[in-house]
């Protein structure tokens, strides 16, 4: 190994760059530093294991590339640099952030224990648990409550209630007395 070679390796240990294709077929991207192209690399996820992650790299998105032996071929990249173009979406100590391409944002403030996910306009949540959903706490809802089969407020079923005292027909109960 001559000097000039050496000098090459050492230069491409660690290189910033930038995220010019993704290919998410393969878990792979390309990567531009300086006047090299390097294709077919592997970014760095924050589980891969039997606890896995997706979340891919953004063409353009800052980087920096790893490569063992001074070989970028042989590169790992890691994402996650903020740029002018792509700033930190928040600037407290409190606040974990998560925004997405869309406008949506899930913030958690561990400063004051909340949890708030904005969707943009026309966005869903959907939650599926075989077994059931549990709420621990008061819930206010502003908006329609839809059922598909019943609402039971401690032991009263709004399907199955009955008002005593009514009599069949036109007739209308009378508000609760206290």
């Amino acid at each position: 190994m001559n000097i000039t070679d050496l000098m090459r390796r050492l230069e491409n240990l660690i290189r910033l760059g930038t995220i010019a294709a993704v290919d998410h077929q393969a878990a792979r991207c390309t990567v531009k530093s300086g006047g090299l192209s390097i294709p077919n690399l592997p970014w760095l996820a924050q589980r891969a294991g039997s606890s896995s992650d997706w979340d891919p790299p953004t063409v353009g998105e800052q980087c920096i590339l790893f490569s063992p032996s001074g070989e970028p071929a042989q590169g790992i990249v890691l994402v996650g640099l903020y740029s002018q173009q792509r700033p930190a979406p928040s600037n407290s100590a409190n606040l974990r952030r998560r925004t997405y391409p869309d406008g949506a944002v899930i913030d958690y403030d561990h400063a004051i224990h909340m949890l708030t996910a904005t969707l943009p306009e026309g966005g869903k949540v959907k939650l599926i648990a075989p077994d059931g959903v549990s709420i621990i706490g008061n819930v206010d809802i502003e908006g329609l409550l839809r059922a598909s089969e019943d609402v039971i407020a401690g032991d009263i079923s709004l399907v199955n209630h009955r008002t005593k005292g009514v009599t069949p027909g036109n007739g209308v109960s009378l508000e609760p007395t206290p």
